[in-house]
């Protein structure tokens, strides 16, 4: 069974515009919440351009959490619309608006209107790393160096 938490989510008033949808899970086996533009008017992303689309939502993660906000798969695969930075960030110390940068890799303009499905966001516990400098080399392994396709094909 999955375990679930409570995080606390405050929706972003304002004025001319619909109340903006909490993010929601779409199916019962979901990961990733659905995450809804909140903009008053239809925004089009003409191709190969880029767009920074409100969610008119704010979260409170707490310290040893995470947001990441990736793109939906059916927007990316039938119309090229991806989440610039994916998978985006959201730290457990940011109150401001969740924002979605999205870039439309497709070949026909595609237009964003209120309301709409744009990104999902799937929360994840995180960690913090401590270092500390390493005076010698660093512990042998198979691989070494090895990046960028030393694998092969």
């Amino acid at each position: 069974m999955t375990r679930k938490v409570t995080f606390l989510v405050k929706r972003i008033v304002k004025e001319g515009f619909e109340e903006p949808r909490l993010p929601h899970y779409a199916t019962e086996g979901a990961s990733g919440l659905d995450l809804c533009a909140h903009i008053s008017s239809s925004v089009a992303i003409p191709p190969m351009e880029r767009a920074l689309i409100p969610t008119g939502i704010t979260i409170a993660l707490p310290p040893g959490f995470e947001a990441q906000i990736r793109p939906r798969s059916g927007l990316a695969w039938k119309h090229g619309i991806m989440v610039l930075n994916a998978p985006g960030t959201i730290d457990s110390d940011y109150r401001g608006e969740i924002q979605i940068i999205l870039a439309n890799l497709g070949k026909e303009p595609f237009t964003i209107q209120p309301g709409d499905r744009i990104a999902q966001m799937v929360i994840a516990e995180t960690l913090q790393a401590l270092f500390e400098e390493a005076h010698d080399d660093l512990p042998v392994t198979f691989r070494g160096s090895g990046g960028f396709g030393h694998t092969g094909l």
